[in-house]
């Protein structure tokens, strides 16, 4: 039976279900524990698989990577809470030079099977507090990298991040952490038991044949409300939650530009040497050359402390019409 739930309520129960189907399953992170997370994605863990699987650590990320790298090399699959994702750089060496690394330095006999599960995303919380970062962890071998749209993808792909023999960088948007499961116009029917959602594999959200918009995190439900009102003018907007940037799906992109001859790119992580200009090269290296391309992303600036200046380098639903509409008038 599905049940209408918020993301962090289905992080939480999947990694529930992970942690009872597989006594190796073990969460680490600063305030995982008691409190259940900064934003309740581990509530209730501790309290049911005690403290020596669900383990408070003190502020240090490097302490908790460098745990991490030690509990996978002894067969143990940890999923690592960094509280935020712009406090990556503090123990980014762990990160590149380990686990993304000690399979191929071990020629596969070492495997690396950790989640690092970290929040991205705008917010108001000023530059330090509201990066993305997928983008940085792509460029990255040996690393995947997730980013769910909605409450049944986030648990799916939990699990699947789980059960990964790779390392997967997990971004949950702290904007649809705070969203109830009420305010979410598609994905919020969850099922109660465990299921997977392959890794890589992207997902048609709103079906269309003018343009295609490619997407992911927060930034997927403003894409598909702008693709509802403009179906009314007679524009059809085809919207694709790529779901992950590693592997990603350039495949069901293709097709649906092959079909819309229209590509935009819709990214709130950073627009130069990233994710939109990734997907735009790859389509073109394909063999396809649209009649519009576009990318729309944050411009190459920290992000504002103050909301109203946020909003103004972030796409929002103005913003995306504006670049549709030009898009479509483009000969």
């Amino acid at each position: 039976m599905a049940r209408n739930l918020n993301l962090s309520q289905c992080i939480s129960e999947s990694l529930h279900l992970e942690m009872e189907r597989d006594h190796s399953v073990l969460v680490i992170g600063e305030d995982v524990g008691m409190q259940g997370g900064v934003f309740g994605a581990t509530r209730g863990l501790q309290k049911k698989f005690g403290a020596t699987r669900v383990i408070d650590t003190p502020i240090s990320e490097s302490a908790i990577t460098g745990m991490g790298v030690g509990l996978a090399i002894e067969g143990y699959r940890p999923v690592l809470e960094i509280m935020f994702v712009d406090f990556i750089g503090v123990c980014l060496d762990q990160v590149y030079n380990a686990i993304a690394k000690n399979h191929y330095m071990s020629g596969g006999r070492v495997r690396m099977p950790i989640v690092i599960k970290t929040a991205g995303g705008c917010i108001g919380s000023g530059a330090q507090h509201s990066q993305c970062l997928w983008g940085l962890f792509a460029h990255l071998p040996g690393l995947k990298v997730v980013a769910p749209s909605n409450p049944y993808d986030a648990k799916g792909l939990m699990a699947s991040a789980v059960e990964s023999d790779d390392p997967v960088v997990y971004i949950e948007h702290k904007g649809l952490l705070l969203k109830r499961a009420e305010d979410f116009s598609f994905g919020s029917d969850v099922p109660e038991g465990r299921y997977t959602i392959p890794l890589g594999k992207g997902n048609i959200v709103h079906p269309g044949s003018n343009l295609t918009i490619a997407t992911l995190s927060g930034t997927v439900s403003l894409c598909v409300n702008v693709a509802r009102a403009l179906a009314e003018k007679g524009i059809s907007i085809e919207v694709i939650d790529l779901r992950s940037v590693v592997p990603l799906d350039i495949d069901l992109v293709r097709d649906s530009v092959a079909k819309t001859n229209r590509l935009l790119v819709v990214d709130e992580d950073y627009l130069s040497f990233g994710l939109s200009a990734e997907i735009i090269t790859r389509v073109i290296e394909s063999g396809i050359n649209p009649k519009a391309i576009r990318r729309h992303a944050v411009p190459d600036v920290p992000i504002p402390g103050a909301l109203t200046l946020e909003r103004e380098i972030l796409p929002s639903e103005s913003s995306i019409t504006d670049v549709v509409m030009e898009m479509m008038e483009a000969k």
